[in-house]
């Protein structure tokens, strides 16, 4: 049997598996995440007719004889290259701009996937398109759920300290004052709104006065700050003072704070001077939102805006090494490496809120490439039936 048959036999072979994944990238054109795949094809063994023999004294060299006997199928590659961002304005529609995975569970199985279409279940947990968990990474280094309380409530916390961020000048002329308001917490909860003069006369002493004036009459607490050259700090830093409020009643109720002065300088012609009270009214959870560092933020009714966690996301020394698993999923293998796991803006790759990553195919290669491998095919089923013909005129030899 002549052996261009055989060798026709495994070129077209190997082209329907080019057209089997060229079909299948042209399915998954529009399929977010999505890598395509390309096949690469090698010579197949080769028949020695005659070995190769060096130069002798009244003869030169010989060049090896072989019969190449078809071609295989050297790899079915992933292309990972990146792909380009789709808006789509969704709060949970999440694209990475680099290398990274994202990283979804069932059970204890991890995957992982390009594709960053969430969404929350009926217990407020993050999950991909088909109910796996996405993973975060918490403050110990392990992976862990994803749940978004919708219904969570933040506690009131009093105000305890109030810390006074900025500039005293030490050369002024005239009285100097600023008026401003500060919002405190009592123990109850409740915010109560002071105003708090800062002023004065001779850039040496300065005094601040905290009233409330919804009291009546109102009940003002001051207390005079110095700065001490040598020391470098205030007098009064990390002071006791009794704030009086109004308790709901037109009644006085005390509220003890602290004065932290450390970030508060003296010097220059400038009045500049920020406070900021700690403390908070209870608050309930309104919406969230996800950062381009993977960070989930809480924004809550009080204005407060609490880190609820971070996502994770992981990076192989080889990522087309990764095994694909069916729904935009992939799998570590022994050749992708072991997973690294960490979170966007470590060499990881960020996250594009509000976008989706395309599928990596070109349409016009692909149909390029279909070309190349329907012209393929056909010449080596040309090669079996011009090897036909050969072999029927030996057939006919003998009439």
């Amino acid at each position: 049997m002549l052996r261009s048959m055989y060798s026709g036999i495994s070129g077209m072979k190997n082209f329907q598996t080019k057209l089997d994944v060229i079909g299948n990238n042209i399915a998954n054109v529009n399929t977010y995440g999505f890598k395509k795949g390309r096949v690469t094809f090698k010579d197949t063994m080769n028949q020695t007719i005659s070995g190769a023999s060096g130069a002798q004294n009244n003869r030169g060299g010989k060049n090896p004889m072989q019969v190449g006997l078809g071609s295989t199928l050297a790899s079915i590659d992933i292309i990972d290259t990146q792909s380009s961002m789709q808006t789509t304005g969704r709060a949970l529609d999440l694209g990475i701009d680099g290398d990274g995975y994202f990283i979804v569970s069932q059970g204890n199985q991890n995957y992982y996937t390009r594709a960053g279409n969430f969404y929350l279940d009926n217990t407020g947990t993050l999950v991909n398109a088909d109910g796996l968990k996405v993973q975060q990474y918490d403050e110990t280094g392990k992976l862990k759920d994803i749940t978004v309380d919708v219904n969570s409530i933040l506690p009131s916390e009093k105000t305890t300290e109030i810390g006074v961020v900025g500039n005293f000048p030490d050369s002024i002329s005239g009285n100097t004052e600023q008026t401003q308001q500060i919002e405190v917490v009592d123990s109850k909860g409740e915010k109560h709104v002071l105003e708090l003069k800062t002023s004065s006369s001779d850039g040496k002493t300065w005094t601040l006065k905290f009233e409330d004036k919804t009291l009546d009459p109102p009940v003002p607490v001051t207390i005079d700050l110095t700065y001490n050259s040598t020391t470098k700090k205030w007098d009064k830093d990390g002071s006791n003072i009794t704030l009086k409020l109004n308790d709901g009643t037109g009644k006085s109720t005390d509220l003890p704070i602290k004065l932290d002065l450390a970030k508060l300088t003296s010097g220059g012609e400038e009045l500049k001077a920020v406070y900021t009270p700690d403390g908070q009214e209870q608050g309930s959870l309104e919406s969230f939102n996800i950062g381009s560092m993977g960070e989930i933020n809480g924004v809550y009714s009080n204005g407060k805006v609490i880190e609820i966690g971070k996502l994770a996301l992981a990076k192989f020394s080889n990522p087309a090494g990764l095994q694909k698993a069916g729904s935009n999923l992939f799998l570590a293998t022994v050749n992708s490496g072991t997973a690294n796991y960490g979170v966007p803006g470590n060499g990881m790759g960020t996250l594009a809120p509000g976008n989706l990553e395309m599928s990596n195919v070109d349409l016009s290669e692909e149909f390029t490439e279909m070309i190349v491998a329907q012209r393929g095919f056909q010449s080596n089923t040309r090669i079996i039936t011009t090897s036909d013909e050969i072999l029927q005129e030996l057939i006919n030899l003998k009439r």
